[in-house]
């Protein structure tokens, strides 16, 4: 089957469907959408990396162990994880535009209410409040792509706003570093809140979907429905349940493995600059140095590898289904490389195994966050990216905790053992369950068992 767009000859992608002759131009709007949800996910891991460069300094000023310190940077992970899944829900019905521009708006208070805390239990509400806000980011960036981008784009589309929450570490562990030297660890709150609110601005500016964005020409439109980008919601297209998406073997796949990557880079978010300060004897300055050096890799892996290669190796042909569970298990393999980290006390030898690890989970991250749009039934786009967000950010709260608590106990070194142990079950979730990356049925299944 053929298309066109406009009188330019069309060759099919991987889904069957058609795109414009290479070299074609249907317009760059979509580029645009994708740096806007990219600067979003920038800022807002600003906000999230905030605490743990300022570790030190709060433990000290309220008097925390490494354990409960542990709470108050997992206490954004709880609200975050409950509001998940209505979030998603509520992204199927009512859209992505509000329900950003909510989620901005709380999330911006927050950040701001974090630089004028004065206890534990005040510091745990505020990021429990930051959590509500930043619900909604991924979910809704996942279906915004897949509104935006034809299917051949998909993993180059996802690695931008993906590859950001990599970036935002580089920049901002660094950068709050130096704030929080030169005018304390609530500056820094004041400092990403503010960027967070000129966001706000933006977004309420900027996004729209397809079909309201007077910018958005006819040959573009033709481009992203002939490539077989999603078409919005209507009171027609109601999607699947949860449970229906969740009697499906291959989302449950897709669930723990993404469980398993967000369980180590939660751990290395919110952990690192403290671990290179405490066991490695760094100052808060250094330690924001060396912590941008892994985070620098796992950008370049995240877009070069997880988005533009995969792209391109499907364009070019290769087996979609083959390339995608590569990027998947490869970049798993590659983040077990924080287990020789467990064994060393020499910070260049902690830091390149790191980096190694980081950068391996890094690539298979886009590769994740494109499923969805990619096997979900229509209209289940945003539950299905909820359904996945909300396995991952189950290891979100409990990441901090262990890593806190186990620190205390026995030292890093058996936090990054259990790292390991969790990623290599994600291995084994990805290469045995997800199988064949293809549409899940739209119906539930008519029989008992788990079906693929």
């Amino acid at each position: 089957m053929s298309a066109s767009v406009g009188d330019t000859p069309a060759i099919p992608d991987e889904a069957g469907k058609a795109g414009p002759r290479r070299g074609a131009r249907p317009g760059r709007l979509r580029w645009a959408i994708a740096g806007c949800l990219a600067l979003g996910v920038f800022i807002s891991y600003l906000d999230r990396a905030n605490l743990s460069v300022a570790n030190g300094d709060v433990r000290a000023e309220f008097g925390l162990t490494n354990g409960e310190m542990g709470i108050v940077l997992s206490a954004f992970a709880w609200s975050y994880t409950l509001f998940t899944l209505p979030v998603a829900a509520l992204l199927d019905r009512i859209g992505i535009v509000w329900i950003q521009r909510v989620g901005a708006f709380i999330y911006s208070a927050a950040t701001l209410l974090t630089s004028v805390v004065s206890g534990f239990g005040l510091l745990i509400a505020v990021r429990v409040l930051l959590g509500v806000g930043e619900a909604p980011i991924f979910p809704s960036a996942s279906k915004a792509t897949s509104y935006w981008f034809p299917v051949r784009e998909r993993s180059v589309a996802t690695s931008c706003f993906d590859g950001a929450a990599k970036f935002a570490n580089v920049v901002g562990v660094p950068l709050m570093s130096v704030v929080i030297s030169l005018y304390g660890w609530r500056a820094a709150f004041i400092f990403s809140g503010g960027l967070s609110v000129l966001y706000l601005v933006v977004f309420w500016a900027f996004y729209r979907d397809p079909s309201k964005h007077r910018r958005l020409r006819e040959p573009e439109r033709r481009y992203l429905r002939d490539g077989g980008a999603q078409q919005e919601n209507t009171a027609s297209s109601a999607g699947v349940s949860a449970r229906a998406l969740l009697s499906r073997r291959k989302v449950w796949g897709l669930i723990l493995g993404f469980t398993a990557y967000n369980y180590c880079f939660t751990m290395f978010m919110t952990w690192l600059p403290g671990y290179l300060s405490s066991t490695m004897g760094m100052s808060l300055l250094k330690s924001g140095g060396y912590t941008a050096i892994p985070w620098i890799a796992a950008t370049i892996t995240d877009v070069a590898i997880g988005g533009y290669l995969v792209d391109r190796l499907i364009r070019n042909g290769r087996n979609s289904t083959m390339v995608r569970q590569v990027a998947l298990c490869g970049g798993m393999v590659l983040g077990l490389a924080v287990l020789p980290a467990a064994f060393t006390t020499n910070p260049t030898v902690a830091i390149t195994c790191i980096t190694i690890a980081l950068a391996g989970i890094a690539l298979s991250a886009p590769v994740a966050w494109s499923i969805p749009g990619l096997i979900a039934p229509a209209g289940s786009i945003g539950l299905l990216g909820g359904v996945m967000n909300f396995g991952g950010n189950v290891a979100s709260i409990v990441a901090p905790i262990v890593t806190g608590y186990v620190a205390d106990a026995a030292g890093f070194g058996t936090a990054f053992l259990i790292a390991g142990v969790v990623l290599a079950l994600g291995l084994l979730a990805y290469a045995l369950l997800l199988g064949r990356i293809e549409p899940v049925l739209a119906e539930a299944p008519t029989d008992s068992k788990v079906q693929a």
